[in-house]
C-alpha cells in the first residue's frame, strides 16, 4: 500500500476524490528553500478545469501548509500540504459503487482493497488527486529554477491534431508556464479546443501526447542500471492517470535509423562537451550528459464517456450495461501537462540530493 515516491527527497501523497481533503508530505528538502506560495497558486491554476473542455467541478484549490515551512524558507522537516475538497458531488456515484466502468481503475481497487476503497469519483485513483502532487512538485520546481534548471510541457498532439516542434528551448519554456493551455503554435489551440469540444457532444473523450523539456541539468547524474534517469523519470510519469507510454529523445523513431543517424556527435564549445544533436534525450547510460532531457509520454482517452459501455457489476457477477453520471473530462492532455512538470520536479531533486547531497537544491 505505497503512496510514497523518492529516497533522499520523498513524496508521500494522500487523499480521496470525495474525501475531505487531499494532500501531500514532502520530506527530505533541505532547511533554507525558498517556498513561494503564489508560484505553487500558478501551477495549481495552471491545473484547473479550463471551460467546456474539462470537468464542471470547480475546486478553488486553497492550499495550506501546515509543517515545514518558516518565514517563507523549508525548516529542514517534513513539509505537509493540505487542500479542501468542497465541489464534490458523490450520490452521482452511488449507482456505481459495484459497476466497474471499462478502463477505470474500478476493478482493480476491488481486487486489491476488498470493498473497503472510497469509490466516489475514483477515491484515491481519482485525477483529482493530482493537485497534491502539482503542489508538492511545485516547490521543487522552484527550488530547481533557482539552481538554473527549467522544466516546460507542451501538448504535442490532440486529437490527432500536432504543435509545432520545440525551438528555443528557454524562451518556449517562458512561454509554456504562463499558458492555461499549454502549445507553442497559437493556431493549434483552437483547433485542439474544437476536436474536444466535438468528442465530448458526442459523449466522448480524446487523447494525446505530452512533450517535457528540461534544461539545466548539470551532467552526471543518474545511476547505469535499476536507477537511470529515464527509469527514475518513466516511474514517475506512470503514476500520473492515463500515462500509457513514454519515449526519451527520438524515442521508438530510433528503431528505423541506422546508428549513423541516431548518435549524438560531440564537440567543444566554449570549453564545454556538448553533442550536436540531442537525439538521445540528454541521458546517456542512465545518466545526464549536460544536454537538456527530452521525452514524450501518451495520454490516454478520459475513460469515462457518456457512451452506453458492457461492463460487469462485480458484486452480483452479472453483466450489465454502465450509462455513467457525474462530471467528467472530454480530455485531460491540457491539464495534465502541469502534472508532468511537478511530477518531474520531484524526480530531479530526488536525484540531484542524491548525487550532490541534500544541501545543493539550497
Amino acid at each position: 500500500m505505497k503512496n510514497t515516491f523518492g529516497t533522499s527527497v520523498a513524496v508521500t501523497i494522500f487523499g480521496e476524490s470525495h474525501g475531505e481533503y487531499i494532500g501531500a508530505v514532502i520530506d527530505g528538502l533541505a532547511p533554507g528553500i525558498d517556498v513561494k506560495e503564489e508560484y505553487i497558486q500558478h501551477m495549481l491554476f495552471l491545473r484547473r478545469p479550463d471551460g467546456k473542455i474539462s470537468t464542471p467541478r470547480k475546486e478553488k484549490d486553497e492550499f495550506k501548509i501546515v509543517s515545514g515551512v518558516l518565514n517563507g524558507k523549508t525548516t529542514g522537516t517534513p513539509i505537509t500540504i493540505l487542500i479542501p475538497n468542497e465541489n464534490v458531488k458523490s450520490g452521482d456515484y452511488s449507482q456505481m459503487r459495484t459497476v466497474a466502468r471499462p478502463s477505470h481503475a474500478d476493478y482493480t481497487a476491488e481486487c486489491k482493497y476488498h470493498g473497503f476503497q472510497d469509490s466516489r469519483g475514483g477515491g484515491h485513483f481519482s485525477g483529482r488527486i493530482t493537485a497534491a502532487l502539482v503542489a508538492a512538485g511545485a516547490i521543487c520546481k522552484y527550488a530547481l529554477a533557482q539552481k538554473g534548471i527549467a522544466i516546460g510541457t507542451h501538448v504535442k498532439r490532440c486529437a490527432g491534431i500536432s504543435d509545432r516542434e520545440f525551438g528555443d528551448l528557454l524562451s518556449d519554456i517562458h512561454l509554456l508556464n504562463q499558458k492555461t493551455f499549454a502549445v507553442l503554435d497559437e493556431p493549434r489551440i483552437e483547433e485542439m479546443t474544437q476536436a474536444i469540444l466535438e468528442a465530448s457532444a458526442s459523449g466522448d473523450s480524446v487523447g494525446g501526447v505530452l512533450e517535457t523539456a528540461i534544461t539545466g541539468m548539470p551532467e552526471g547524474v543518474g545511476e547505469p542500471w535499476f536507477d537511470s534517469v529515464e527509469g527514475l523519470l518513466a516511474h514517475m510519469m506512470f503514476s500520473i492517470p492515463a500515462v500509457k507510454g513514454i519515449e526519451f529523445g527520438l524515442g521508438f523513431s530510433m528503431a528505423d535509423k541506422k546508428g549513423s543517424q541516431a548518435n549524438d556527435p560531440m564537440k567543444l564549445e566554449n570549453g564545454k562537451i556538448v553533442t550536436v544533436t540531442n537525439h538521445n534525450g540528454g541521458i546517456n547510460g542512465g545518466i545526464t550528459n549536460g544536454m537538456p532531457i527530452i521525452f514524450r509520454t501518451a495520454i490516454k482517452p478520459t475513460p469515462t464517456i457518456f457512451k452506453p459501455q458492457n461492463t460487469v457489476d462485480f458484486q452480483t457477477m452479472t453483466e450489465t450495461v454502465l450509462e455513467p453520471k457525474g462530471r467528467h473530462d472530454p480530455a485531460i492532455v491540457h491539464r495534465a501537462r502541469v502534472v508532468q512538470d511537478a511530477a518531474a520536479a520531484i524526480v530531479l531533486c530526488d536525484a540531484l540530493a542524491l548525487r550532490f547531497g541534500t544541501d545543493w537544491l539550497r
